[in-house]
């Protein structure tokens, strides 16, 4: 009787809950990018994280990573406050208070 080849089976890859192809979790983020604008994350002495959008001619927010927050829920609120910065012009500034 002929013994049966064992079949190893690979972890199942991690996947991050996405919205379908075609749709960003960031649309505000996407159009400031391609619209020439750009975002800066990381370290601004004196502030450990915080997360800065501008366009060419303006700064559209600055906000502070709070204490316990995501990276992921720092991106979205960053969306939100690009958002209100273009299409309400109210400005978001946690740095320079």
């Amino acid at each position: 009787m002929e013994r049966r080849r064992r079949i190893e089976r690979k972890p199942k890859a991690r996947r991050l809950n996405l919205p379908p192809v075609g749709r960003s979790p960031w649309p505000h983020i996407e159009e400031l990018i391609e619209c020439d604008g750009n975002i800066s994350i990381g370290r601004i002495e004196p502030v450990t994280c915080a997360a800065v959008a501008s366009d060419e001619h303006n700064m559209l927010a600055a906000l502070v990573r709070r204490g316990g927050e995501s990276f992921l829920a720092l991106l979205a609120r960053l969306d939100q406050a690009i958002d209100a910065a273009m299409n309400h012009e109210t400005f978001t500034d946690e740095i320079n208070r």
